[in-house]
Order: structure tokens, then C-alpha cells, then sequence
């Protein structure tokens, strides 16, 4: 279980080295971590050589590796510590609580969307690719000076690295809670959740009734119609992130959603790529108004949430769980996807896997040039896997 990895790795760091896996020490090696407010800059960045990599989620590990920019170092369930990451949580439905007292169906109205969002790409993975992106660069290449790609063929190449599901398993919850032994490990959590037994924690973190009346009813094709909503209600989601391909699916499949399901997210403007109302329709009826929220990263996210400036979210783990910590109101519904994210490292470098990327890292430190890795911002769920992997290396990491 990672959470005897990250007693181990806090023991070494307090011993001041550890082994890598080549079984040299690692003592004083160095690597700076640069935030760049979510992962729009990174390739423009990789590619003016301003950094020596990156990790990000998809579809920017594709962009990289597509456009010859980077090469993949290591898919992020192929962190360290070993094994610890395979179908690793990454991005989950979560909820303010006072939504949930107040439109309970509603939520499990978004639920059962993101249900349908799931099974439609598990269909329809190459369609799904295009709608990707006519929503992210109305399928226009992905520039960034003078590397072009293009954004079908990114898509196609990212989709099947993310895994889209729904279920909240044991294994699954388990993984929820490695993550937040590794925020507490790196100092990341310190409020409600630091001394939480795993009960307490189960009590804190979820609530899996929006989940079970939304499967039952996407499982029976039986969906009950919500109380009309008083006022717009908002979702949050990442820009150009395919984590939360689900509800940009849904969205833009609407009529078929409606009529195969009778329930939809029907976009005010359907000529847009990228809607930004939609009405969720639901046996017939119009019962909200809701409004899609753009953030650059996960915890930009959640403080939108703590403000009730929205009301649901599709954000990872890491910003979550903070946030739960810091005692920002809001209930984890269930994952949206596992996996999903990568770091890239600069086309031509020594750093092909992890092993590589370590002995590049302490010969660059070495000769008083650090690598600098580019990270959406601090505490998204890219960070948090890229520190305590580095950490469990023994390297200190640096900001900015």
C-alpha cells in the first residue's frame, strides 16, 4: 500500500538521502518545479526550450509526443513508488452539500449525464476524439510557434490512454486515500482530514447516493424529473482537459441523449464548440438552467466552490481533497476517470523512463543546472505525483 511508501520515503528524507532505482544515493540533487497556471503554456514553453519537460493530463502528453516536442518518460500510473499508481483516481464528480440537501435529483440528473457521457465514449471512441476537438480548437491544429499538430489525430492518440469510469469501487476508495497520505506526506493536508481515521475519513469525503440512484436509473431507463431549479445552477470543469471528456460528450451529443434517454444537457447555442448554457432536460421538461465554468486547474476549481461560485465540479483527487480538508463544503459523487495524465520530457533528452529522468536530473544538478519541470499549479493531482515521486528519489524540490 503507498501509505507504508510514504512512511518509508518520509524516513529516508528525514535520513537526508535516498537510493534511486540505479542504487546510487541522491544527495542534494535539486529539481525546480515551475507552475504555469494550468497546461495551456507548457508545449510553447517545452518548445522555446524555457523548460526541460513537463507533466500534465491529456491531451497535452499527446500534443507533445505528437508534434515531436517531448517524448513520454513515463505515463502517470508508471510513477513511483512502483506500482503503487496502476488505475490510479484521477478526476471525480464532486458537490456542494447544500445542492445536494436542496436538489438532490438534480445532482443525480448530472450524475446519470456523466453515466451516459462514459458509455458513449466506450462506444464511440473515435467520434468522441472529433468532438474533443471541435470543443477544444473547433478541430483547428494545435499551434505553438512553429509546431503545428493536429488535433484529431491528438485526440485519437490520447483518448484510449484515459480510463472513463463511473463506479466508485473499494479499490478505488482506497486509491482516494493513498492520495491524501500523499498530500499529507509532502505537508499538503493538515486540517480535518491530517489525523482522520479511514471511517472518518469515508464519512468526510463521500457520499455515494447520487451515484446509486443515477446508475439505477440510467440501468433501468427510468429517470426521475427534478424540482425546476429557482436560479442558474453552475459546473465547473478544466479547460482542454479530456478528464472531463464525459460531460462535453453528453453535451454535444444532447439530441441523442434525449432521444435515447429522455435526458440531456441541451446547449443554448448549439453552433458553439464550446457551450457555455445549457438546459438540462429531463422526460420533457426543462428543470434548470445551468452554466459551464472554465478553470485553468483543479484547485482554481475548488475555490470557486468554497465561494458557492460553483455548485459541482470535474477536478481531480488531489484539489478535492484539500479543499474537503481546508473544510470547503462539498461531497465526492464518484470518479469520472482513472488515470490519464504523463511526463514528457524534451524531444532528444537522455530521459526516456524514470530511471533515465533521475540520472538526467542528478547530472544536470550536478553541474549547477537543475531541470525544470513545468506542473499545472500547486496541488493539482499532476503535482502532487510528480513531488512525491521526486521525493521518494531524494531529490529537493525548488518553486519556480
Amino acid at each position: 500500500m503507498l501509505v507504508l511508501a510514504v512512511v518509508a520515503a518520509v524516513a529516508l528524507l528525514g535520513a537526508g538521502c535516498t537510493t534511486t532505482p540505479g542504487g546510487n544515493q541522491t544527495a542534494n540533487a535539486t529539481v525546480g518545479v515551475l507552475y504555469s497556471q494550468g497546461v495551456g503554456p507548457m508545449p510553447n514553453l517545452l518548445a522555446t526550450k524555457q523548460i526541460d519537460g513537463y507533466i500534465a493530463w491529456q491531451p497535452f502528453v499527446s500534443i507533445a509526443t505528437e508534434s515531436r516536442i517531448a517524448q513520454l518518460v513515463e505515463p502517470s500510473q508508471d510513477l513511483p513508488p512502483a506500482g503503487e499508481w496502476i488505475n490510479h483516481p484521477c478526476c471525480v464528480l464532486s458537490t456542494r452539500e447544500d445542492l445536494l440537501a436542496t436538489n438532490p435529483q438534480f445532482v443525480n440528473s448530472i450524475s446519470a449525464v456523466t453515466m451516459l457521457g462514459s458509455k458513449y465514449i466506450a462506444d464511440h471512441p473515435n467520434e468522441s476524439a472529433d468532438i474533443l476537438a471541435d470543443w477544444f480548437v473547433g478541430r483547428s491544429n494545435f499551434t505553438y510557434g512553429n509546431v503545428s499538430v493536429g488535433s484529431v489525430d491528438v485526440m485519437e492518440d490520447a483518448i484510449d490512454t484515459v480510463r472513463y469510469t463511473n463506479e466508485p469501487t473499494a479499490g478505488w476508495v482506497n486509491g482516494t486515500k493513498d492520495f491524501v497520505a500523499a498530500q499529507k506526506a509532502l505537508g499538503l493536508i493538515t486540517g480535518r482530514l491530517a489525523n482522520a481515521t479511514p471511517a472518518q475519513m469515508d464519512a468526510i469525503i463521500f457520499d455515494f447516493g447520487p451515484y446509486q440512484a443515477a446508475s439505477q436509473q440510467v440501468v433501468s431507463r427510468q429517470f426521475v424529473t427534478p424540482a425546476k431549479a429557482s436560479g442558474p445552477i453552475t459546473l465547473g470543469y478544466l479547460k482542454a482537459d479530456m478528464h472531463s471528456a464525459a460531460l462535453l460528450i453528453a453535451i454535444k451529443k444532447s439530441q441523442y441523449m434525449k432521444d435515447t434517454y429522455g435526458i440531456a444537457l441541451v446547449p443554448r447555442d448549439a453552433t458553439k464548440s464550446a457551450p457555455d448554457v445549457c438546459d438540462l432536460v429531463v422526460n420533457g421538461q426543462t428543470v434548470a438552467e445551468v452554466h459551464l465554468i472554465a478553470a485553468n486547474a483543479g484547485p482554481e476549481l475548488m475555490q470557486l466552490a468554497a465561494t458557492n461560485s460553483v455548485q459541482m465540479t470535474f477536478a481531480g483527487v488531489p484539489p478535492a481533497m484539500a479543499a474537503i480538508d481546508k473544510g470547503t463544503p462539498i461531497k465526492v459523487l464518484h470518479p469520472i476517470n482513472n488515470e490519464g495524465s504523463g511526463l514528457v520530457a524534451t524531444a532528444g533528452s537522455p530521459a526516456t523512463d524514470w530511471a533515465t529522468f533521475t540520472a538526467w536530473a542528478k547530472t544536470r544538478s550536478a553541474e549547477g543546472k537543475p531541470l525544470k519541470i513545468a506542473a499545472p499549479s500547486k496541488g493539482s493531482i499532476q503535482d502532487v505525483m510528480l513531488r512525491f515521486a521526486l521525493k521518494d528519489a531524494g531529490f529537493t524540490v525548488t518553486e519556480g
